[in-house]
C-alpha cells in the first residue's frame, strides 16, 4: 500500500465512490503543500524595553542600598 495512493478497497470507513457513512470521520487526505501564508513576523522590541526597564530599577534599588550602607543617604 503507498501512502500517496492507497487502495479505497484497504480504506475503514470509505463507501463504494469513496465518500464516507454519515457520522464517520473522512480519512486524512495527504498533501504536499504547507500553509498558505507566512506565520507573523513577532519583534523583539517589547521584551528588550522590558529586560531593560528591569535592569534599570535593580540597578537604582542597588545603588540606593550601596547608598544607605555607606551613609550616603
Amino acid at each position: 500500500m503507498s501512502g500517496q495512493n492507497p487502495d479505497p478497497a484497504e480504506i475503514a470507513g470509505l463507501e463504494p465512490g469513496g465518500g464516507v457513512a454519515p457520522g464517520d470521520t473522512p480519512p486524512v487526505s495527504t498533501s504536499a503543500a504547507g500553509p498558505n501564508h507566512e506565520p507573523p513576523q513577532r519583534t523583539r522590541t517589547p521584551a528588550v524595553i522590558f529586560l531593560a526597564v528591569v535592569g534599570l530599577i535593580v540597578v537604582l534599588v542597588a545603588l540606593g542600598l550601596i547608598g544607605r550602607i555607606a551613609g550616603f543617604l
